[in-house]
């Protein structure tokens, strides 16, 4: 048996893509967080493994390197639909994919040299009461909610969109630093307001139209770009009157486009590239 392996980058954010049902060797926790660690395995924000669906084309489980299970990421959808054409388990370049975050739709974008370059995903609907919240603070008019992180009072925008987000705004003319971001990004996600932990960004409007964010990912840490990330600030930011749909997102890794619709339904367009295809050792395997 091969334990073939695909690995692509949406902005920075990388992923490795499989199919569990090749590989000699089980996925979990343990095995996740090897094949992910940098230093000792292939290296990569994630796992996007194929899995069985009854409700659409394909079905795929998410998977964040510290061996936890995400709901939905929105650069690794891009990824596995890369994945699925170059890998040729679909010439289709419209398919469907169920998530544990919902039922997703992906166009794949072809470049000049017929390779997968970019991909639009429709990424179901916002919601501004995440189930990650307790029921005490699921109040409908209360779109930014107090809470305190590395010594600041801060307000925040809670928004599900298939996974939970902590969206923390400051005005235009301020910015938010690396520094805050490693200072507050892992109190906020671990934080007890959040029993399932979050995904956190910092973010600031840069126009009527676009806004930067520093992301700091449940599960994986400061991460260069996140789709769901994305999703989740431009929301949060219409929402509270910021900017105004479609919104132009930008992380350190580059910019995504995000539309945002009247009931908050989403769709993500951005470039996606594969890196690499290969064989995972015997000898790594045995490691296992």
């Amino acid at each position: 048996m091969k334990n073939l392996f695909f690995k692509g980058h949406g902005l920075g954010n990388d992923y490795i893509a499989l199919n569990p049902t090749t590989l000699s060797f089980k996925l979990t926790p343990r095995t996740i967080r090897k094949l992910c660690d940098r230093n000792w395995g292939i290296g990569s924000d994630g796992i996007l493994a194929m899995s069985p669906s009854k409700k659409a084309d394909f079905g795929l489980r998410i998977y964040n390197p510290d061996g936890s299970e995400a709901e939905k990421s929105g650069n690794g959808l891009r990824i596995f639909g890369c994945y699925l054409y170059h890998t040729r388990q679909t010439r289709k370049k419209h398919f469907t994919v169920e998530t544990k975050g919902g039922l997703v739709s992906i166009d794949l974008e072809m470049n000049g040299d017929g390779y997968v370059g970019g991909a639009t995903v429709d990424m179901g609907k916002a919601v501004f009461q995440p189930i990650a919240l307790p029921c005490t603070l699921r109040v409908p008019e209360l779109i930014q909610q107090p809470v305190k992180a590395a010594e600041q009072s801060l307000r925040f925008t809670g928004v599900s969109v298939g996974n939970p987000h902590c969206v923390v705004y400051k005005k235009r003319d301020e910015r938010w630093t690396r520094q805050d971001l490693l200072e507050i990004g892992p109190e906020l996600e671990n934080h007890t307001i959040f029993p399932k932990r979050t995904n956190v960004q910092l973010a600031v409007p840069t126009g009527p139209k676009s806004i930067s964010i520093l992301i700091w990912e449940r599960g994986a840490g400061e991460t260069q770009a996140s789709g769901s990330s994305a999703c989740a600030a431009a929301c949060a930011g219409v929402r509270l009157g910021l900017v105004k749909s479609p919104v132009r997102v930008k992380a350190p890794g580059g910019t995504l486009d995000i539309t945002v619709d009247s009931q908050y339904n989403i769709t993500m367009k951005g470039p996606v590239m594969e890196v690499a295809r290969g064989e995972i050792s015997h000898a790594f395997v045995h490691s296992l």
